[in-house]
């Protein structure tokens, strides 16, 4: 019999209790910067080199940081289910706690690209400077989706909402457009999750259970609450 599809889809709050910090705090600032000075093309065309050391900071973060429970919680349900996970987190604790698909809709820190193709993907584990160039000739740059870039995974992460039979939110504001539509993506009748510390507003979601608690002890009481779908 095929294991019933689980979608999960991720963001910040999960990877908040590894000690990554979410997206901004709330005086909208990030690590002190402005979010378009480090996370827009007007930021990369005004000040490359701070975007790119700002980067090579989030990339040591990333790397220092181990999976919390919430992302091995995640992983252990492939026993039962069909897992697939959509985060909107750059980092890779999903891969590392143990998840085998996982898409990445705003991009991975441990990439990079030239500016002269967005294909031109390469690993990057050290710091990416300026100066430093793609084989076309290209500046290198972090392979991220910034604010005002498109999405280029979204069609295929809809795809995936669409095939849910059981779809759940973790960690993840709904704020960020085109990621918070996924939600709407997923089939209206199948029953759906949203583990938070703070519920966001969701408007009218049918068969919609909140889990008012950390990401890691939200997973926990999801899985219970997920043996009744077996």
């Amino acid at each position: 019999m095929d294991k019933p599809k689980l979608v999960i889809l991720t963001g910040a709050g999960i990877s908040a209790e590894s000690g990554i910090r979410t997206f901004r705090d709330s005086d909208g600032l990030w690590e002190g910067h402005d979010v378009y000075d480090v996370a827009s093309p007007r930021g990369w065309a005004k000040d490359p080199e701070l975007v790119l050391g700002f980067y090579n900071m989030r990339r040591r973060d990333a790397a220092n940081a181990q999976p919390n429970a919430a992302h091995t919680g995640l992983a252990a349900l492939e026993k039962d289910f069909d897992v697939d996970i959509i985060t909107q987190n750059i980092d890779d604790l999903h891969e590392r706690g143990g998840s085998t698909k996982v898409l990445h809709l705003h991009g991975e820190i441990f990439t990079m690209r030239s500016v002269k193709n967005s294909t031109a993907i390469f690993e990057i584990r050290g710091d990416i400077q300026l100066g430093d160039l793609a084989p076309d000739g290209g500046q290198l740059r972090p392979h991220i989706v910034w604010f005002e870039e498109p999405v280029p995974m979204i069609e295929t992460a809809a795809e995936i909402a669409a095939m849910a039979n059981i779809f759940v939110v973790i960690g993840t504001s709904l704020v960020v457009y085109p990621a918070a539509g996924l939600l709407s993506c997923a089939p209206q009748h199948i029953p759906k999750f949203i583990i938070d510390k703070k519920i966001p507003a969701t408007g009218q979601v049918p068969n919609l259970t909140a889990i008012e608690a950390t990401a890691s002890a939200g997973v926990e009481m999801l899985k219970t609450m997920l043996r009744d779908h077996l």
